[in-house]
């Protein structure tokens, strides 16, 4: 059987690509695009979470999310821990009481919530600071069922740091 020289290019071709994929595939991703990670047996992060625009929200709570489900963080020896806690105008942003916002930020919110229950499906923690609650008026009976209610969300953030958690702060 007489092989031409599209079949040959073709057959190496395929044959080199299909090396490199596995080659990707097969490494770990630890040292892929995270020299921070080296060496990094798990990722512990707890967000303090303040910022109160809905506007941005989405898309601030899309790089948490992705803290979580990256590859690199997945792929590390122990699996990720995610915690997230909310004070200052961030608390109005986890409230099913949306009067004062408008239709375009209502909106935002409603996709906000449904990423706060998928986040929890995931295993994140949740948490909201009733002190911040309560200085702005936010009915602790319209905060999202998927966050758990404390006193005061900076002795939160002071525990998840004892126990190792990384700080991220989000204002």
């Amino acid at each position: 059987m007489k092989i031409n020289r599209n079949q040959a290019f073709r057959f190496w071709g395929a044959l080199i690509v299909g090396a490199i994929l596995i080659g990707f595939t097969a490494s770990p991703a630890v040292s892929g695009d995270y020299a921070a990670l080296d060496g990094v047996n798990g990722v512990k992060a707890v967000f303090d979470v303040s910022s109160g625009s809905a506007e941005t929200i989405n898309v601030v709570f899309w790089a948490v999310k992705n803290v979580y489900e990256d590859q690199s963080v997945r792929s590390l020896a122990n699996p990720p821990k995610v915690a997230v806690v909310f004070h200052g105008p961030a608390v109005k942003l986890i409230s099913t009481d949306t009067k004062g916002f408008s239709d375009t930020e209502k909106k935002a919110l409603a996709r906000f919530a449904d990423t706060i229950r998928q986040m929890k499906k995931n295993g994140v923690t949740f948490e909201v600071c009733m002190y911040a609650a309560k200085v702005l008026g936010v009915d602790p009976a319209a905060i999202l069922p998927e966050i758990d209610q404390v006193g005061n969300g900076f002795i939160s953030i002071v525990g998840y740091q004892a126990k190792g958690y990384s700080v991220v702060t989000i204002n």
